[in-house]
């Protein structure tokens, strides 16, 4: 009934009868009730049953009231979750007792660092004053040093002027012209050792005359001087003012009086023109002498032509004259200076406009004892012209003299003897004549003549050995040059031997002249800047200022990285038998430079080789002279250096306790040229671990494909300087680079294999004879009959000229004059081939020294095996070495390289002794 009542509410419900809805209603509201009665039961009564447990666990103190206390029998843990937090609980326990443990042993190491500590400070409080008492020393140390040097170097001041400190306007000129010399009319004080010589050049349109001068002249004056280290734009520093007074133009005339006072309106001249010097370069024959009656006050007078009453010895400077103004000499087409004897035994043309008498309508001359019953020749002139004619007329040697010129000649002085002809028939003369006859004016008072120099001038150009007839003449530069070993000089009196005296030279004497005036005339007369520098040169050598130091080039370094320490090979380091004594045990430290002091200009200004510093004067003797070590020296413009000692001492202990004389702890550089060869560098850079005596090792990287970046260097305990250069150049392996502190430099290339005994003992050998090439491979040259050329040899002979710088010793001086001095062409031809560089400075040292290089040891060859193939192997190398050295003859004029049977080696070498008994010996 229930059911069926229920089912009838639904139903009417759902059929919309109008009693029903309260039913459902009430229902609604029993089930929503019974719902919040659930929630409120839930949410009220079990929070406070949990606290009620929960606060029974916290205040039970027995463990048997404890609700999830451990039970015995571990009761709860038989529930699957609590074993997890029984075991998770085991686990945090056992971390927390390793941590407990991990803190005490911390606690434990702090208490010990902390020990550490106030040991540390207590060290640093005694460093500290370990320290100070240092400072102390060094500071009194310091003080004990600067009262030595004032006590032993004298305080540096300016010298002692002249002239009062400001211009004054009427101080008095000299009394006589003549009686100017530098201690009277040149002022020192502005000119001190430490100045560096400044040197102010007049602009030529800031004077009146400067429009008159020659264009050339004054245009190849306007080069050198801006070529000039010496030359400075600031006049108030300046030493000396130069002005160019000549040479004027043919329609520019000038009078003394109007000269004279253009001169004293000169901005620097300060009213007597002290510390002055006026320059007059001639460039023809005929210059006039146009300073001649001007009064030049204090200033000093440079020029081609002198009277005796205008020149002031020790003041006033001869020069030569400027021929080539802006043109450079063509070395090529300068004549061989091989064969000795010429077409012709002497030579002259020239024309006496005025002379005191002819001779030449006139009879033989008188016999000298006839003469001696008379009265003396009244003109030596006309004994001269008879002498030569009758020289010219017995055929006994075959001579060219003429003293009617085609042309109509014009001397520039009375009595001077006019050139004949164009200068390119003057030289074709000369090139076939021995000697050159050089005949002073007639007039004794002419003391220099620009006619004269010109002539000295064109013989000394084409290698015709000047006599100049007149020992009162002047030769430009003579108190510098030693003219003795260029020309021959003789008095106007000796006409009649200078025949036999001409013949009676031998031929090795006839080709040391010829050499040394070839050298004369290259460094002074050949071109503007020579001429120049020579001029500023001869006066800075007079008043003993050092000359400025030499260009170095500089080296652009290429950052590399240091890999690890390069091991020794045991090979390397291998002496066999050889016992070359005790070797330096201490650390690498720089080796010190070659160095010069000022007392040089005052002491070695005249010595045995008496040349003036010119401007690319570097060499220290001349061609045929040896080089002394002791004597060796640079001078003239941009250089200072001066090679120190002999390299005396023996071998083993004693060379040690020497060590290269008076060079002590002297050391070398090694400089390797390479290539795109970077494996077969490093390896050779290796082999040079643990060598004696090296102080630096200079790569010169010639390639313009930088190293790689992730290339490790070898550390071989010295520095290694990588030059990265401008161009691929095999020039670039003679620069001197200023990396470079040593004067002993080894060259070798990157593939040569060199054990270090080999190189100390070439290192010790180029210590005695240090003006020469060390080394190990030799080559020869040798006369081709069939082709008449010169060969170049690589064979196994019993003698060489030539020691090739892929392994050889040489002194840094030659590195200046192969990069600065030696010929231009020269160089072009090698970067040409790209080859011969070796055979070069083999041939500029042994024009320098005249002495063949030295060969050491037995071997050859020093290629490395397996090493990729070098330049030396083409086919066409030899062909272009015979070419190269074809060439340098031509540029020397002769072939300089000279042949030796000479090799040096060990005085033990390959003898075999007891090692325990090769230190016992003693040679005498």
């Amino acid at each position: 009934e229930y059911m069926t009542g229920y089912t009838m509410l639904r139903n009417g419900g759902s059929s919309g009868n109008g009693g029903q809805p309260w039913v459902l209603r009430w229902s609604n509201r029993i089930r929503l009730t019974w719902l919040s009665f659930t929630l409120f039961i839930i949410l009220v009564f079990f929070p406070l049953i949990a606290h009620y447990y929960l606060t029974t666990i916290d205040e039970a103190e027995e463990a048997g009231k404890r609700i999830f206390g451990p039970r015995p029998g571990n009761e709860l843990c038989e529930v699957k979750h609590v074993q997890d937090l029984c075991r998770i609980r085991e686990s945090v326990s056992e971390e927390l007792l390793q941590l407990e443990a991990k803190r005490q042993e911390l606690n434990g190491e702090i208490a010990r660092l902390n020990l550490k500590i106030e040991a540390c400070k207590k060290s640093i409080e005694n460093a500290k004053q370990d320290l100070l008492q240092l400072k102390n020393v060094i500071s009194q140390t310091e003080h004990s040093y600067k009262e030595l040097m004032a006590q032993n170097q004298p305080k540096l001041s300016l010298p002692v002027r002249l002239l009062p400190d400001k211009d004054d306007t009427g101080l008095p000129l000299p009394k006589s012209i003549r009686s100017c010399r530098l201690h009277s009319c040149f002022d020192y004080s502005r000119c001190p050792l430490t100045s560096g010589f400044p040197v102010y050049v007049y602009d030529t349109s800031s004077y009146p005359w400067g429009e008159g001068l020659d264009p050339l002249v004054k245009q190849a004056f306007a080069a050198s001087a801006k070529s000039s280290i010496y030359v400075t734009d600031n006049p108030s520093i300046a030493c000396l003012y130069v002005v160019l007074v000549g040479e004027l133009q043919e329609p520019f005339s000038l009078s003394p009086v109007d000269l004279e006072k253009q001169l004293h309106a000169l901005p620097y001249w300060r009213t007597d023109g002290h510390n002055h010097l006026l320059v007059h370069l001639s460039q023809k024959s005929m210059t006039q002498n146009f300073l001649y009656n001007v009064s030049t006050g204090r200033a000093a007078v440079a020029q081609s032509t002198f009277l005796e009453s205008q020149f002031r010895a020790g003041f006033d400077l001869v020069v030569s004259p400027l021929v080539h103004a802006l043109s450079e000499p063509n070395f090529l087409e300068v004549p061989p200076q091989v064969p000795v004897k010429r077409k012709f035994l002497f030579s002259f043309q020239g024309e006496k406009v005025e002379s005191l008498r002819s001779s030449l309508q006139e009879g033989p001359p008188r016999s000298f004892e006839e003469e001696m019953e008379g009265d003396p020749p009244a003109d030596y002139d006309d004994r001269i012209i008879g002498t030569l004619k009758a020289v010219q007329d017995s055929h006994l040697d075959q001579v060219q003299v003429e003293f009617t010129c085609k042309n109509r000649p014009r001397a520039s002085l009375p009595t001077e003897w006019a050139l004949c002809g164009e200068r390119e028939e003057r030289l074709e003369v000369l090139k076939a004549s021995t000697f050159a006859l050089v005949i002073a004016p007639g007039d004794s008072q002419v003391v220099a003549s620009a006619g004269c120099n010109m002539r000295l001038f064109e013989a000394l150009e084409v290698g015709a050995i000047p006599v100049v007839l007149g020992d009162q003449s002047r030769l430009p530069y003579h108190e510098m040059i030693r003219w003795s070993e260029a020309a021959l000089i003789i008095p106007k009196p000796r006409i009649t031997e200078v025949h036999f005296l001409l013949r009676s030279i031998s031929d090795s004497d006839l080709l040391a002249m010829r050499r040394q005036g070839r050298f004369l005339w290259e460094t002074y007369f050949a071109t503007a800047e020579n001429v120049f520098g020579t001029i500023l040169a001869s006066f800075r050598t007079r008043i003993q200022i050092p000359a400025a130091p030499i260009r170095e080039e500089p080296a652009q370094e290429i950052p590399h990285k240091a890999g690890k320490a390069a091991g020794t090979d045991p090979n390397m380091a291998d002496n066999g038998d050889l016992d070359l004594g005790p070797v330096e045990t201490e650390p690498p430290y720089a080796s010190p430079r070659y160095l010069r002091n000022f007392t040089f200009t005052a002491a070695d200004t005249y010595r045995a080789w008496n040349r003036p510093p010119g401007p690319f004067y570097l060499f220290p003797h001349t061609p045929l002279d040896p080089l002394l070590p002791s004597e060796a020296k640079f001078l003239g413009s941009g250089t200072g250096f001066r090679p120190i000692g002999g390299g005396a001492g023996g071998s083993g202990k004693e060379f040690q306790a020497a060590l290269g004389g008076n060079v002590p702890r002297e050391q070398f550089t090694v400089v390797m040229l390479t290539y795109e060869r970077e494996e077969v560098l490093m390896n050779s850079l290796e082999r040079l671990n643990g060598l004696p005596y090296l102080n630096k090792v200079v790569v010169v990287w010639n390639s313009p494909k930088l190293p790689s970046d992730d290339l490790l260097w070898p550390d071989i305990g010295v520095p290694i300087v990588v030059v990265q250069t401008e161009k691929n150049s095999l020039n670039n392996r003679f620069l001197p680079w200023d990396s470079i502190e040593t004067e002993a430099i080894l060259s070798i290339d990157d593939d040569a294999h060199l054990r270090h005994d080999e190189i100390m003992f070439g290192f010790r050998v180029w210590r005695e004879a240090r003006d020469r090439i060390v080394g190990f491979p030799g080559r020869y040259h040798a006369w081709d009959v069939n082709h008449q050329s010169w060969l170049y040899n690589s064979n196994y002979s019993c003698e060489l000229s030539m020691v090739l710088t892929g392994a050889a010793f040489f002194h840094k001086y030659y590195a200046y004059l192969y990069s600065y001095v030696m010929p231009q062409a020269i160089r072009d031809m090698v970067d040409e081939y790209i080859n011969c560089e070796d055979i070069a400075m083999n041939f500029l040292v042994s024009h320098i020294t005249r002495k063949p290089p030295i060969k050491v040891t037995s071997r050859w060859t020093f290629r490395c095996p397996g090493c990729p193939q070098a330049l030396s192997h083409d086919d066409s190398h030899f062909h272009e070495r015979h070419k190269c050295i074809n060439f340098f003859v031509k540029v020397y004029g002769y072939m300089p390289l000279l042949y030796t049977q000479f090799r040096v080696d060990s005085v033990l070498f390959k003898t075999r002794l007891p090692h325990d008994k090769t230190k016992c010996f003693k040679f005498i």
